[in-house]
């Protein structure tokens, strides 16, 4: 568990960063951008592999909670609108234009069915662990009107809507595999 732990303060320690502009601007400025965004990913993809290796190691059976099992069922439905979501936030479509933050609001529809769907410490640790680093940086990111203004184009959102459908078939396909733990009501 301490792996896990260790993953997700490293994570979301650089993931809020932009909540304290002055600092990540001190540290671009001394880094110069490129290689703040360098280490910014190099760090951050550290922290992703601790957390997958640190949840890898982690025992199912402390539980907290029990599972809601209609959270298990729309799991399947609603993981793809995430997919969606994702892909949407780096696209000059309406999903972005209106929703303003896709990518965390993709990653706490995420966050949310699979905390709901397990119920173990490590699912509840890592699912609630994103799920409130979501909720506070759409908060943040609002408070700073951080998103960018644009002409949308409705070729983004079939592009995004696509994408995010593909990316999704492949995951869930590949979920057993990935992650240990089939897809609930998923075929191809």
């Amino acid at each position: 568990m301490s792996l896990l732990v260790t993953g997700l303060v490293v994570f979301f320690v650089l993931h809020f960063l932009p909540i304290f502009a002055p600092l990540r601007s001190h540290l671009a400025a001394r880094l110069g951008e490129r290689r703040y965004k360098g280490w910014f990913s190099i760090l951050s993809g550290i922290g992703l592999v601790l957390i997958a290796v640190g949840f890898a190691q982690t025992s199912p059976e402390r539980m907290v909670f029990s599972p809601w099992p209609r959270a298990v069922t729309a799991a399947r439905d609603v993981v793809p609108i995430a997919f969606i979501l994702l892909a949407a936030s780096h696209m000059r479509g309406y999903i972005r234009a209106v929703l303003k933050h896709p990518m965390m609001i993709g990653v706490a529809l995420w966050a949310v069915v699979h905390l709901l769907a397990n119920g173990d410490l490590a699912s509840t640790v890592l699912f609630g662990s994103f799920l409130a680093y979501a909720v506070i940086d759409i908060i943040s990111a609002t408070a700073r009107h951080a998103y960018a203004s644009f002409t949308p184009s409705v070729k983004y959102d079939a592009m995004a809507i696509v994408g995010g459908l593909v990316v999704a078939v492949v995951v869930m396909s590949l979920h057993r595999i990935l992650f240990g733990v089939p897809v609930v009501s998923f075929s191809l």
